[in-house]
């Protein structure tokens, strides 16, 4: 009897393994079924509320938590909810700091693979979204969709403070930063912190050395594009930005600007200690370490110290006799560049500094103005001096007349 039993559930673990084995080749089976479904083009899963179709029951599922608003996937540190759990993966790494993407080039880390695939693009130069209008080709989508609101000119977002408006809604939310002075983004090895992420970004790699930006010329290397597009005109000779007074170009956008000042009298940089206002924003920098006597630049040869670096590097020419700024008219050889460039007024014959005094003469320089308005003063002293020594010598002879007088 007992061996009946025994055959009779033998047979039965034979009946419950087969009934597994269908039910695993059946779940293998249902896979290339699917699969083949994306190459005929069905989509029989149809969404109730917006008709939107699938090819997948559970991408229609995932696609009806959009209309419920149902986020069933909870971020077990910060109770953050997301509607699939793909998303919510991704945004623990952001608690655990795990970056499982890597660079092959710079070894870089990332979160996501997106972002992975984005950075590689930096190595590559690919760029392949293209703008229909002037065919400008970009690395990522999103500034090609921000390059094409230029065409149609719209700027839907506006600033409430002072009625500004932008194209873009970042760019909205960078420049509200400088009403409330908000700088969100802080550097771990410094702390200073910036207003705009990718400032952070470039200040970053003040501490990490890292340069991607090559120029081809000379193979110099940069840490952002700016300074490698600045320093490419230096081989091209190409000053793209043109005063609209005096035509003089410059390499950079801010060096217009600043020289511009120049001719509105503009000095929007002003000193909290002194009140004293300057055109250039580095100028109000040099200009504040006047006032902590600070001098932290020394001369190796002299000793002589300087709180700028830049005055350092023009009081050392005095021991190297290095003139590096020459004129291209004559030749002549300068140690500033501010000597140089009142040197060339003497090709051009412009006198731009007139006399107060006298309304004839015209100088290339103050300097030379305050020389001859002195020598107009002294010249002046000189003639008072000669007068008043006339007048003595006069009474001096009419006195010995008046007592010569009285003896006779």
């Amino acid at each position: 009897m007992a061996g009946v039993q025994e055959q009779t559930q033998h047979g039965a673990s034979h009946n419950s393994n087969k009934s597994n084995r269908l039910e695993n080749i059946f779940h293998y089976q249902s896979h290339p079924t699917k699969h083949k479904i994306t190459h005929t083009g069905q989509k029989p899963y149809q969404c109730p509320e917006c008709r939107k179709c699938f090819t997948h029951k559970s991408s229609l599922i995932q696609h009806g938590t959009i209309h419920t608003g149902l986020k069933p996937h909870q971020c077990s540190e910060c109770q953050k909810s997301f509607r699939l759990k793909g998303n919510l993966t991704e945004h623990e790494r952001t608690h655990t700091g795990v970056k499982p993407y890597q660079c092959a080039e710079c070894q870089k880390s990332f979160r996501l693979k997106d972002h992975l695939t984005r950075h590689e693009r930096t190595h590559t130069g690919l760029k392949p979204y293209q703008c229909t209008e002037y065919q400008k080709l970009f690395s990522y989508q999103v500034n090609l969709i921000q390059h094409e609101i230029i065409h149609t000119g719209q700027k839907p977002y506006q600033c409430t403070e002072c009625q500004k408006s932008f194209s873009h809604k970042s760019i909205l939310i960078q420049h509200e930063r400088t009403h409330t002075s908000e700088r969100p983004y802080q550097c771990t090895e410094c702390q200073k912190s910036f207003s705009q992420k990718s400032h952070l970004a470039q200040h970053e790699r003040i501490h990490s050395g890292y340069k991607p930006y090559q120029c081809s010329k000379c193979q110099k290397s940069f840490s952002c594009k700016a300074r490698l597009i600045y320093h490419e005109n230096i081989h091209t000779g190409l000053n793209p930005y043109q005063c609209s007074e005096c035509q003089k170009s410059f390499r950079q956008k801010y060096c217009l600007i600043q020289h511009e000042n120049t001719h509105t009298g503009l000095k929007p940089h002003q000193c909290t200690e002194c009140q004293k206002s300057f055109s250039h924003k580095n100028s109000l920098t040099r200009h504040k370490i006047t006032h902590t006597g600070y001098k932290t630049y020394q001369c190796s040869e002299c000793q002589k110290c300087f709180s700028c670096k830049v005055s350092l590097i023009r009081h050392k020419r005095i021991h190297t006799g290095q003139k590096p700024h020459q004129c291209s008219e004559c030749q002549k050889r300068f140690s500033q560049k501010t000597n140089l460039t009142v040197h060339k007024l003497t090709h051009t014959g412009y006198k731009p500094y007139q006399c107060s005094k006298c309304q004839k003469n015209s100088f290339v320089r103050p300097l030379s103005l305050n020389m001859r308005e002195l020598t107009l003063v002294k010249d002046l002293i000189s003639a008072l001096n000669a007068r008043k020594a006339s007048a003595t010598n006069l009474l001096l002879f009419n006195t010995r007349e008046l007592t010569l007088d009285k003896t006779l």
